[in-house]
């Protein structure tokens, strides 16, 4: 049994059940829902504060800057409302049944169990933070559980039944009532209950209890390491390796994001190194694995009068997606998926970027992320500056794609021989 079959026998079992588990695609689901106002968002914050200052002082002094701020807590800053809709409506969907009532009976959930704030001025409100991602966790846990519940309810019959001559729409608003009313009612219980309890509110004990540990986790560099290993090896064996690692890390890693564009907005410290533009932008250059490195090798091998006619064919159609961080003809071009000799570079180099980051910005000698979500088809050396409002972190996005080509030059050189030996057999 060789060293791949060996791999595949012992993960795809466990990659395929992760794959298909109805809790892990409708969290990935719910967040994606969120994702254009996360994007729209960032593209207002990086007009906001874009680091020329003349530019800054020309929207102050048009007052456009306070808008372009309320632009983005209106959209980035309502990432958990969406999320429990859209978690919910996914989970519903997972057992068969119309999701669609289940996602605003869980924004009312997550209403209900938020702590609201009063004014003489403005009555009551809730804190745009909790409709953020400090309210993330909770989106999530009340999202799967409103979808599972109430598709329950359904599945079950437990419902309001109207006479076929009424209306669809009218039907089906009867038919969300029960559910409905037994999960609000819940919502108000837990709410009521942790109040009595004296532990504040729910969003402070799920982060207490879930926030803490898994923020440490997905923020260090040690977490960090083994899910980008882990996003190496699933897409080694043929699995997508961004959706099997974000379905658990993205909801850590876009509120550690949060967390710094509010520092930002607030003008305080930024508190996290390891984000999701981090990961995007400076780990991940090319895609997962850091393979525009990959690409570069094989357009500089190609350029060689004496190269394979694989590779000069590979070289056009490699290296324009890979600027756009696309490698799925690199993938399954060369191939990488199940090749053992382009296991070792492809595991390596992103974990090689990212301690290099993390220590450039650790230090101080880069700027960290600002928060903004820059959109990971970005170029690189573009998307440095645009996530960092730093020069210098286009220039270390240089610096790694000159290590990640060198690395993978070294490794790929193995590869043209093959490719050699197999023309010449042909020939």
């Amino acid at each position: 049994m060789t060293f791949a079959e060996k791999i595949e026998r012992k993960l795809l079992p466990v990659a395929t059940k992760l794959s298909t588990n109805k809790y892990l695609m409708s969290m990935r689901d719910g967040i994606l829902l969120a994702m254009p106002l996360i994007i729209v968002g960032s593209a207002f914050m990086i007009i906001a504060s874009f680091p020329i200052q003349a530019f800054t002082d020309f929207l102050t002094n048009v007052g456009a800057t306070d808008y372009l701020w309320k632009a983005v807590n209106s959209s980035f800053g309502l990432v958990a409302l969406i999320a429990s809709f859209g978690i919910a409506n996914s989970m519903a969907h997972q057992f068969g049944v119309d999701g669609t009532p289940a996602g605003i009976i869980s924004i009312s959930s997550f209403i209900t169990v938020t702590p609201f704030i009063s004014a003489e001025e403005i009555g009551s409100g809730i804190p745009i933070g909790w409709m953020g991602s400090k309210g993330l966790f909770v989106a999530i846990i009340l999202g799967l559980l409103v979808g599972k519940i109430y598709a329950w309810f359904i599945n079950k019959n437990i419902v309001i039944k109207m006479p076929d001559s009424v209306p669809p729409a009218v039907s089906r608003s009867f038919t969300a009532l029960i559910p409905a009313a037994a999960i609000i009612s819940g919502s108000i219980i837990l709410a009521a209950g942790v109040d009595a309890l004296g532990f504040g509110n729910i969003h402070e004990v799920i982060a207490v209890i879930l926030g803490k540990p898994l923020g440490v986790f997905g923020g260090n560099l040690f977490g960090t390491l083994v899910m980008v290993g882990l996003n190496s090896i699933f897409w080694f064996m043929g699995i997508h390796g961004g959706t099997m690692v974000g379905s658990v890390m993205n909801p850590i890693w876009l509120m550690l994001t949060d967390e710094n564009r509010l520092a930002f907005q607030a003008g305080q410290e930024l508190p996290n190194i390891i984000t999701t533009p981090f990961l995007d932008l400076f780990v991940w250059i090319g895609g997962g694995g850091a393979t525009i490195g990959l690409a570069i090798a094989i357009a500089i091998i190609a350029r060689r009068k004496n190269s394979s006619q694989l590779t000069k064919a590979l070289a056009p159609v490699t290296s324009t997606p890979a600027l756009f961080n696309i490698n799925e003809p690199l993938m399954f071009g060369i191939p990488i998926v199940m090749n053992v000799r382009m296991l070792v570079p492809f595991i390596i180099t992103p974990m090689m970027n990212a301690v290099i980051s993390y220590i450039a910005m650790g230090s101080g000698i880069v700027a960290k992320t600002t928060g903004a979500n820059v959109p990971w088809t970005m170029p690189p050396v573009i998307s440095g500056f645009l996530a960092t409002n730093d020069w210098k972190a286009s220039v270390l996005q240089v610096l790694l794609i000159v290590m990640d080509t060198a690395v993978y030059y070294v490794f790929f050189r193995g590869i043209e021989h093959s490719f050699k030996e197999m023309e010449q057999e042909v020939d």
